[in-house]
């Protein structure tokens, strides 16, 4: 057979395609893993830049020579293995683990998705349960659970209070811990309590408001404010810890921050028999004065290495973003390169 030169150049250029198959032993699971109208398989190819196509209890990672994915195409069979056998470890499966997921072993491929994702913190009211989505988030947890006093500190988004207050709350109705006391400074770029309408109340409240956001995502409604009533949850601003000797509970020091050396001291010397802490901060988002230095920075310069103590670094790869939000930061980025 000829072939005339416009042919072979043409073959020449068009990319050889490779494709992969992967087959999963049980129909219902592999359902499951490809996601409604395989909605898992779409945000995967998206997130990696592959394609992939499904039949049966099959699905088919396919790259082409020129698109340099070959390592793509290795890692969305990576994930869609251990999701897998997520799954038939009896684990639920959520969209946005498949971007966990994505994460995790880009970062560690040798890391085991499934053991990090292992060991639900609590199940809230809506029946959803709270656990570790990156490899740092993990080590937090173990780290809440083995140490008696914690630092979390990174950027926003990272779930370090939301995770603490699971823990604190999980703790509560184990019986692990008679109460959960959850505390941040009042301290807001730019503004001072005096300042602000109301009574005392009502000038600390939004201080505190995403610590009781985070209470109600765990809890019903009325059990927070029975819980609120009785004392056995107290939200509170930092000032309010001073003179206390704080027994059996579960402590979260938020917006470690933008205390100051002196505050920080204080609430560290709180800490009661049977009781555990958890400090979170962002070192990147400190709202003091200019030339007052952050207790937060003091305390992990002078602490670091006492025995009963751990220090947490999240990064952004630990932030958890809605996947549209991801999409919104990208669109902002490309567009501030461009001018």
């Amino acid at each position: 057979m000829q072939m005339d030169v416009s042919e072979n150049q043409r073959m020449r250029e068009e990319p050889q395609l490779t494709s992969t198959k992967l087959e999963f032993d049980d129909g219902q699971l592999a359902n499951q893993l490809f996601g409604p109208q395989n909605q898992h398989l779409k945000l995967l190819a998206e997130r990696l830049g592959v394609q992939l196509e499904s039949r049966g209890n099959s699905v088919s990672i396919v790259t082409g020579d020129a698109d340099g994915n070959g390592d793509q195409a290795c890692l969305a069979g990576q994930v869609l293995t251990q999701l897998y056998a997520m799954l038939k470890a009896g684990k639920n499966l959520y969209p946005q683990d498949v971007d966990f997921a994505c994460r995790i072993l880009e970062r560690q491929p040798s890391a085991d998705v499934g053991e990090v994702f292992k060991g639900d913190v609590y199940a809230t009211s809506g029946k959803r349960t709270v656990a570790p989505k990156s490899l740092n988030q993990r080590e937090y947890l173990d780290a809440i659970r083995e140490a008696d006093m914690t630092f979390g500190i990174g950027p926003a988004g990272t779930g370090k209070t939301y995770l603490a207050v699971a823990m604190a709350v999980g703790a509560l109705m184990r019986r692990e811990v008679k109460r959960i006391v959850l505390t941040r400074p009042a301290v807001e770029a730019g503004e001072k309590l005096g300042f602000l309408p109301g009574d005392l109340a009502e000038k600390i409240n939004p201080y505190l408001r995403p610590l009781y956001d985070a209470l109600h995502d765990m809890l019903d409604f009325a059990k927070v404010e029975e819980y609120l009533e009785t004392g056995v949850i107290e939200v509170a601003p930092l000032a309010f810890m001073r003179g206390r000797t704080l027994n059996d509970a579960f402590i979260i020091l938020d917006e470690a921050q933008n205390t100051t050396p002196e505050q920080m001291k204080m609430f560290l010397t709180r800490l009661g028999f049977g009781s555990r802490a958890v400090i979170t901060g962002d070192v990147t988002q400190i709202d003091l004065p200019i030339h007052a230095k952050s207790g937060l920075l003091n305390a992990r310069s002078i602490l670091d290495g006492v025995k009963g103590i751990q220090f947490i670094l999240f990064d952004e790869h630990d932030v958890i973003r809605h996947p549209l939000v991801g999409r919104i930061v990208r669109a902002y980025d490309v567009h501030e390169k461009n001018g």
